[in-house]
């Protein structure tokens, strides 16, 4: 993706990355400075070895620089600092580079889940939470992408905000809305219309899949249920074992509303546990270990990519929840024995739910049997792996799996073998043969899958709503083709024609009932989706109560209620379509006045290819395979030797192989695998810019590229022949940083013996006029005849033109520097005030309610703020004298770059 998109390679660091690098580079190698740009998971960050080795890179960064530092001049002389001043300057700069940040950019994609965790009275935070704190400050700059960044607890998402600007929020403190809709950018897909304000984005419909269950399954719940009640009546007194009670009740009925086999898998263990526990002599039946579990449900919490981790997680925490237990009775046992029984013979046949599955499948895919498959798509979604490889199964031995029709995409595969599905899934139904998904909720963040999918299928209603969603938006976003996205789910016959939304209590606790409850909360998710941040947390406990049989209806009123306020703190103040419309005009000047079309990028291309000795592109018609669009003219790229040659990745197709051709227009690529955009920042494009670049300044025998031409040009009978030139005029500030750039152009008529200066619009208008036609020999001797007469007055007409620009680019620079400096002056003072306002409220009488936990999570925040607050004073001082020191004594700099001669038609030789 970031290469295809963007045209930068990054490397994935992982385990198997490590393990490589100790190879390659020894056993001491640091990974975080071995390539430039770096993905990573959150989970393999928050590992104490790599925030260690991280830690150590910022460390070495930071000595260089500081050896750096102390070789550097003093202030300059013009502006001297007083003496105290200077001196405090001086010390904190010997001590540590002031905000010497060794990393440019940090950009943490599903920003909520490093939010510290809600789920008591305050906010704690999570590993993710200490290992984002921890590398942060290292960062220049910082992206935050969440759909729901605000989960209901403000000093959960003032965390979040302190993180990303530092100078702006404080943990704990309430959000400034102004300071806020200075960092933040958040578009609705229901903002985004059409020009006549039609959506932009298709309706997304629910769609119920009707189930009539048999007895044996409604039994097979009922014991499970008896089960329950049985463990949970004998936990009252202990807080412990009824948490660990509750994890299990909750965990095996998750695992029966998935599969048999899921349920079964658990089940077994389950039991195997308590019993093997009792057979040992129960040496830690019922002994409390406090935190233990806790700290277990809280890794499962945080979500992994990896089905196996998850499964190793949650096996870990069962196994831990049946030591808590006490020893089961023999009823209990009983329930159990006869549970285990009913679930293994379960497994090998399809339950009812699979049945209906496997009945639609062939209705929507193969309607004309099954040697007959139409070229519609479908995902279908489990959240266990188990329940994946049993429908795998059960799909495979009904026809529905043959012939690559059905693929698997689950968490933790290899990274090539799930690129591979994904091209598959992703390809043209008439290349790709593949009609079926079958993927686990491990594998959903994060995956486009919606180019020729607009169905997919919930094969059991995740308790959590934020997954929900995550599953949908996998075809429901940006580029879905269809009009509408068929979102389907299950629904027992007992609740067929009762109408959504016409039952307010449920009669939990038999199947039915139960199943109806999260169908109830599915089609609760759909009508709430922008407030799932503070909304979604309440329904997932709600239906874990209502599940263990606590409650019978589901209300958000008060979670809606309190979400208005942030509804309203996440609002965008001014009008995105405006914003857009002034963003978009700004692209398009910058696309004028650096003259970049389609036509120039190819021509630059070509240019370099030629300089370079490489072969030339070569021109080819690329017809749509469905006759939807008229034949367009590609490009494709030839076999390059040297460093060329990796220019062509990327143009393979993803799932057939194929090389693809270049087009350099965004809009001939819009929607369409079959061709590749060459963008400003695609490898050949990029090479080809870097080697005109260096070409410009070349010199003597090595140069190839020259930096003056004498071509024809249409003119009045009137016009005399005209020089053009062209100047890069670069503005450095005090710390020796660019400024300011931009490409200067002068020039005029030539007379006999004398240069008539030209205005610059007049310029532009004879380079609009200029031809390809090249200046015959004769009229380019009569040009450098006359060049000595000119050269002068032409770098006059240059440095008049740069001193025109100097006025007003000062002016710019100095309003610059005062906005700045006011802003940084408002921002470290507002928050200083939000800080004091805060430390100086009465304590929370509600405090001793806390747990532990959150009583220490909440002493530690003030703390910091006290630590913050104490902090601005030199922070201002400092941020304020780099910014004068980076606007102080601009320099000018101007480099000629190249000369144009311009010769009337009827003038020419």
């Amino acid at each position: 993706q970031m290469r295809d998109k963007f045209g930068l390679e990054f490397r994935i660091l992982d385990s198997e990355r490590m393990r490589r690098l100790r190879r390659e580079r020894g056993l001491y190698v640091n990974p975080w400075t071995h390539f430039p740009r770096l993905i990573t998971s959150i989970d393999f960050l928050k590992r104490e070895r790599m925030l260690n080795l991280f830690s150590e890179a910022v460390e070495a960064q930071r000595a260089e620089a500081a050896e750096d530092a102390e070789q550097a001049e003093e202030l300059p002389p013009q502006r001297q600092a007083p003496p105290g001043k200077k001196s405090r300057l001086k010390e904190q700069k010997r001590k540590k580079p002031a905000y010497m940040r060794p990393f440019d950019l940090l950009i943490v994609d599903e920003a909520h889940n490093v939010a510290p965790a809600g789920r008591g009275l305050y906010a704690t935070d999570s590993q993710r939470t200490r290992a984002l704190r921890r590398i942060a400050p290292h960062f220049e700059h910082k992206i935050f992408i969440s759909a729901t960044p605000h989960n209901g607890y403000p000093e959960s998402f003032t965390a979040l905000l302190e993180l990303l600007d530092p100078q702006r929020f404080a943990r704990g403190v309430p959000v400034n809305p102004k300071q806020l809709h200075q960092v933040m950018v958040r578009r609705l897909k229901s903002d985004l219309q059409a020009w006549d304000g039609a959506p932009r984005f298709p309706q997304r419909r629910l769609e119920p899949l009707v189930v009539s269950y048999t007895e044996e399954e409604r039994h097979l719940h009922r014991l499970l249920q008896k089960y329950g009640h049985l463990r949970l009546a004998r936990t009252q007194e202990n807080s412990e074992e009824r948490l660990a009670a509750e994890f299990v009740l909750k965990l095996l009925k998750k695992r029966l509303f998935s599969s048999p086999q899921a349920f079964y898998l658990t089940l077994s263990q389950h039991r195997e546990t308590l019993t093997g526990l009792s057979s040992a002599g129960s040496p830690g039946r019922g002994r409390q270990r406090p935190g233990v579990l806790r700290r277990q449900l809280e890794e499962l919490e945080e979500e992994s990519d990896d089905d196996a981790v998850l499964e190793e997680v949650q096996q870990a925490a069962l196994e831990e929840a049946s030591r808590v237990l006490s020893q089961p009775t023999p009823e209990e046992l009983h329930l159990l024995d006869e549970l285990v029984t009913l679930a293994e013979k379960a497994c090998a046949q399809p339950d009812s739910k699979a049945r209906v599955l496997m009945d639609w499948l062939r209705q929507t895919l193969c309607p004309d049997g099954p040697s007959s498959w139409c070229a519609e798509r479908v995902i279908i979604f489990t959240e266990y792996r188990a329940t994946q490889k049993w429908l795998y199964e059960l799909l495979n031995r009904n026809h529905l799996a043959q012939g690559e029709r059905l693929l698997l995409l689950y968490g933790g595969m290899p990274l090539a073998e799930r690129e591979r599905v994904k091209a598959a899934f992703q390809a043209d139904p008439q290349q790709s043969p593949v009609r079926i998904l079958l993927a686990t909720d491990a594998a959903s963040e994060g995956i486009d899958l919606q180019n020729y999918c607009h169905r997919l299928v919930h094969y059991e209603i995740p308790w959590n709503p934020m997954r929900l969603e995550q599953r949908n938006g996998r075809v429901d976003r940006h580029g879905q083709r269809a009009a509408e996205v068929n979102i389907y789910h299950f629904v027992s016959s007992k609740y067929r024609d009762v109408p959504p939304g016409a039952l307010e209590s449920f009669m939990v606790g038999e199947l039915e009932d139960d199943l109806e409850f999260l169908a109830h909360t599915l089609r609760r998710v759909e009508a709430i989706r922008t407030d799932l941040g503070k909304v979604g947390p309440v329904i997932a406990e709600q239906v874990e109560e209502a599940m263990l049989g606590r409650r019978r209806t589901l209300d958000t009123r008060r979670a809606e209620q309190e979400a208005a306020p942030l509804r309203a703190l996440l609002r965008q103040q001014e009008r995105l379509e405006e914003r857009v419309r002034l963003l978009h005009e700004r692209l398009q000047q910058s696309e004028r006045e650096l003259q970049i079309t389609p036509e120039n990028v190819r021509a630059a291309v070509s240019v370099a290819l030629e300089l370079a000795k490489q072969p030339p592109l070569r021109p080819v018609e690329v017809r749509d395979p469905h006759g939807a669009r008229p034949p367009l003219q590609a490009f494709a790229v030839p076999s390059l030797s040297g460093s060329w040659a990796a220019c062509k990745e990327g143009l393979a197709h993803p799932f057939t192989g194929e090389e693809r051709p270049l087009v350099f227009n965004h809009v001939q690529a819009r929607q369409r695998d079959d061709v590749v955009l060459a963008h400003l920042n695609h490898r050949l494009v990029a090479m080809s810019l870097r080697l005109l670049r260096a070409e410009i300044w070349s010199s003597g025998e090595h140069r190839k590229l020259f930096r003056v031409t004498a071509r024809l040009a249409q003119a009045p009978s009137s016009a005399q022949p005209v020089v053009v030139a062209h100047a890069r005029l670069v503005l450095l500030g005090g710390d020796s940083q660019r400024l300011h750039e931009e490409l200067l152009v002068a020039g005029g008529e030539l007379r006999p013996g004398r240069l008539v200066p030209l205005a610059e619009r007049e310029l532009e208008y004879w380079l609009s006029r200029a031809t390809p036609v090249l200046a015959s020999e004769k009229d380019r001797a009569r040009l450098q005849k006359v060049w000595p007469a000119c050269r002068e007055p032409l770098l006059q007409a240059l440095q008049a033109r740069m001193a025109e620009r100097l006025k007003c680019l000062l002016r710019s620079l100095k309003e610059r520097e005062k906005k700045e400096m006011r802003d940084m002056r408002n921002i470290l003072n507002e928050l200083r005030r939000s800080i004091e306002a805060e430390l100086a409220q009465p304590s929370v009488a509600q405090l001793e309610l806390f747990s532990d936990v959150e009583r220490q999570e909440r002493e530690y925040n003030y703390a910091a703020l006290r630590r913050r607050l104490q902090q601005i004073d030199l922070e201002l001082e400092q941020e304020l004298e780099l910014i004068r020191h980076r606007f102080e004594n601009p320099q000018p700099r101007l480099f000629p770059v190249a000369l144009t001669f311009l010769i009337p038609e009827h003038l020419a030789s």
